[in-house]
C-alpha cells in the first residue's frame, strides 16, 4: 500500500526573484531561493506545518518513507522539483490537480486552485495573511510564521479534498501518464552542450550584424513598418499592401509569409534582396532568445525537460515554462543546432521513435475508408497515389511538386477543408494554384473517399443532437461514445465544446461554442479533426506507458517518444521501443499503425 502525501511548499521571493518574473526552472535553482516551510498531509491524517534552516527541513522530510509513497501537489511541476533539487527525495509517484483538472474540464477551464475549489464548492483559498514581499524566514516572527502555517495548511486540506473528488473514474493510465510527464521535468537526466550553445548563440548574432553591414541600414529602420517602406521605395520599388483581416483596411505585407513579401526576398535587385534578408533575420529573435535560455539552464545544472500534461483541447502534451521543445527548429542553415545541444548521459543514447502520418491513418480507419487503410496498411505512398489521381499520371512518374500537392491534400482536404482554403493553405508554402484547380482537386479527393465525408456530415449531425442534448453516436462502432453532451474518447475521459450553441443562417445552420478568448465556430470537418487528433493522443499514451516499462521516457513531441537508454542495449531497446510504437490497443483492432526510429548522442542526431 501507498500512502498519498499532500503537500505544498512556501518560499521566498521578492520582485525580482518570483514566479511571476522567472521560470519554475530558474526559479528553485536560483542562489536566492529559500523554502520558507512545508504543509504535509499523510493520507487524511491532519496537515503538518514544519518552518526551520534547510538542514532542519531536510531532516524533518527523510522521517517519511518516499519510496512507498504517492507526492500530491496542486502544480507539482514546482513543488516536486523542490523535493528532487533541494532534498534529493525521489517518491514513487507523482500526481497533481492541476492536471488531473486540465483532462478533466479542458484547457479552456481555470484550474487554479481557487477557482476549483469554488467549482466543488469544498472551501476557500485563503488570501496571504500577511505581507511576505522580500522576507526570508529570519525575517518572520513565530506568531506570522503560525499565520503563514495556517494559510498553507489550508491549501493543502484543499488540494487533498479535489484529488479525493476528481480522481473518482479518472482513468488509472492517464494518472500513469501524469507522474511520466512530470518525472521528465522533476527527475531531468538530460544534458546540454554548453560550448555547441555559446557558438551558435555567437554565430546568430554575428549573422545579424553582417545582415545590417551588408544592407547598408539602421536595425531601427528595419524594425519599423513605414521606414522600411521608405527604404523600398529608394530602391525603387513599391511596398506590398494587403487588407487586414482585423481591421478591414489596407496595411503593409510585410510578414515573413506574405506572398508579396516573399516575392521580395527573389527581387531582381540584390539591395532589395539584402535589404529584405536584413529584416527577416534581425526582426526573429526566437533563435536567439532560446539559446541564450539553453545556456542559462545548462550553467546551472540538467535540463528539466518542461511538457505540459494535456495542454490542448484534444488532450496532446505542449511546451511548459517557457521552453517549447515540440517545435525546436529542424531546417535551415543552422536548423538542428539547438537540438543537438541536448544530449545523453556518458554511456547513454537517445532514441527519437515517431509515429506515420498517425492522424492520416487514424481518419482513414474511422470513416472505414477501406481502400486508403488498405494503401496504409499495404505500407504505399499514398500522397503519390493521390498525386497520380489529381494530375492522371502513373504514380512513377509522380514529381516532386505533385506528391506535395497530393500530401496537402491529404492531410488537408481530410477534414472538410474547402478549395479558398485549400489554395490559401498551397500559397503559405510558395505553391500557387488558380482556385478552379484547386475545386478540381477537392472534387477528386471526396469523390476517391467518400465514407469519408459522411464522416463529416455524421459529425455535423452529432454536434445538432448536442446542442439539442441529445446523443447522437458517430464514427466506427465501439470506438467513440456520446455521452452527456461529450464525446467519450478511449482513454476513458472526454472531448467536449462548452455552452455548444447553434444559429440559423442563409448557409444553413451554424455552431459555436465558448473557450476563453470568446465564442469558437466549430463544424463536422473541424470535430474529425478533434477526434482524430484526440484518438491519435490515446495510442501515443498507451504506446509510452508499454515503453516505460524498460525505458525511460524523456519527451514526446508530437507524434515521437524520446527514450534514454544505455549504450550496451541500443540495439534491443530499438527494437523494443518500434514494436512498441506500431501496438495498436484492444479497441483499434484494424488500424495500420507504423514508425520509424533514429538514435544518435543528442537529439538532432537521432535521424
Amino acid at each position: 500500500m501507498m500512502d498519498l502525501i499532500t503537500l505544498d511548499f512556501e518560499t521566498f521571493y521578492d520582485k525580482e526573484t518570483s514566479l511571476r518574473k522567472m521560470t519554475t526552472e530558474a526559479y528553485v535553482r536560483d542562489p536566492n531561493f529559500e523554502v520558507i516551510g512545508v504543509g504535509i498531509k499523510v493520507n487524511n491524517q491532519e496537515t503538518e506545518w514544519a518552518s526551520g534552516t534547510h538542514e532542519q527541513l531536510k531532516s524533518y522530510l527523510h522521517t517519511f518513507d518516499w519510496a512507498k509513497s504517492m507526492v500530491l501537489c496542486h502544480n507539482t511541476m514546482f513543488d516536486g522539483a523542490i523535493l528532487n533539487w533541494h532534498y534529493n527525495i525521489y517518491p514513487r509517484v507523482y500526481t497533481d490537480t492541476l492536471c488531473i483538472s486540465r483532462a478533466l474540464h479542458g484547457v479552456e477551464t481555470s484550474s487554479s486552485l481557487k477557482a476549483l475549489a469554488e467549482r466543488y464548492q469544498i472551501g476557500v483559498k485563503g488570501d496571504e495573511v500577511l505581507n511576505t514581499l522580500g522576507k526570508k524566514r529570519r525575517d518572520f516572527s513565530e506568531e506570522e510564521l503560525s499565520r503563514f502555517g495556517d494559510y498553507c495548511i489550508n491549501d493543502v486540506d484543499l488540494t487533498y479534498k479535489l484529488f479525493s473528488i476528481m480522481v473518482k473514474g479518472f482513468p488509472k493510465d492517464e494518472l500513469k501518464l501524469i507522474d511520466r510527464t512530470l518525472r521528465m521535468f522533476i527527475e531531468p537526466i538530460l544534458d546540454l552542450d554548453l560550448n555547441l550553445l555559446e557558438q551558435h548563440l555567437m554565430e546568430t548574432r554575428s549573422r545579424k550584424d553582417d545582415l545590417l553591414r551588408s544592407a547598408k541600414v539602421e536595425k531601427a529602420d528595419l524594425m519599423s513598418n513605414p521606414k522600411f517602406a521608405e527604404l523600398l521605395e529608394q530602391l525603387g520599388v513599391k511596398p506590398p499592401m494587403k487588407v487586414s483581416p482585423t481591421t478591414g483596411k489596407e496595411t503593409f505585407a510585410f510578414a515573413k509569409s506574405d506572398e508579396g513579401f516573399k516575392a521580395l526576398e527573389e527581387h531582381e535587385n540584390e539591395k532589395v534582396q539584402l535589404l529584405v534578408a536584413a529584416r527577416l533575420g534581425n526582426k526573429s529573435t526566437l533563435e536567439e532568445t532560446r539559446t541564450q535560455r539553453f545556456i542559462d539552464i545548462s550553467k546551472r545544472g540538467l535540463l528539466p525537460v518542461p511538457v505540459r500534461y494535456y495542454a490542448a483541447h484534444t488532450g496532446r502534451w505542449g511546451g511548459d515554462d517557457k521552453i517549447n521543445l515540440q517545435n525546436l527548429p529542424s531546417r535551415g542553415r543552422d536548423g538542428k543546432k539547438l537540438k543537438r545541444s541536448i544530449i545523453a548521459p556518458v554511456g547513454c543514447s537517445l532514441i527519437d521513435c515517431d509515429s506515420s502520418q498517425i492522424e492520416a491513418r487514424v481518419l482513414a480507419w474511422l470513416a472505414e475508408q477501406d481502400d486508403l487503410t488498405q494503401s496504409f496498411n499495404a505500407g504505399e505512398d499514398v500522397y503519390k497515389k493521390m498525386a497520380s489521381r489529381i494530375y492522371g499520371v502513373p504514380e512513377e512518374d509522380v514529381d516532386k511538386n505533385q506528391r506535395f500537392v497530393g500530401k496537402t491534400t491529404i492531410l488537408g482536404a481530410g477534414y472538410g477543408m474547402g478549395a479558398v482554403k485549400f489554395q490559401a493553405q498551397l500559397q503559405t508554402f510558395g505553391f500557387d494554384m488558380e482556385l478552379d484547380e484547386a475545386r478540381r482537386v477537392i472534387s477528386i479527393y471526396r469523390e476517391a473517399n467518400w465514407k469519408i465525408n459522411q464522416l463529416w456530415r455524421d459529425a455535423q449531425n452529432m454536434l445538432t443532437g448536442l446542442a439539442r442534448g441529445e446523443n447522437i453516436q458517430f464514427g466506427l462502432e465501439g470506438v467513440l461514445k456520446v455521452v452527456d453532451g461529450a464525446i467519450l474518447l478511449p482513454s476513458g475521459l472526454k472531448l467536449g465544446y462548452d455552452d455548444l450553441q447553434f444559429t440559423q443562417t442563409d448557409k444553413g445552420v451554424e455552431f459555436d461554442y465558448k473557450t476563453r478568448r470568446g465564442r469558437t465556430r466549430i463544424y463536422g470537418g473541424k470535430v474529425i479533426e478533434n477526434v482524430c487528433q484526440a484518438i491519435a493522443r490515446c495510442i501515443i499514451g498507451e504506446q509510452m506507458l508499454q515503453i516505460a516499462k524498460k525505458y525511460r521516457v524523456v519527451l514526446t513531441v508530437h507524434d515521437s517518444i524520446v527514450c534514454c537508454v544505455k549504450d550496451d542495449v541500443l540495439e534491443e531497446a530499438q527494437e523494443y521501443i518500434e514494436k512498441c510504437m506500431r501496438w495498436t490497443p484492444h479497441w483499434a483492432d484494424g488500424l495500420p499503425i507504423n514508425c520509424e526510429s533514429g538514435t544518435g548522442k543528442s537529439y538532432g542526431d537521432c535521424e
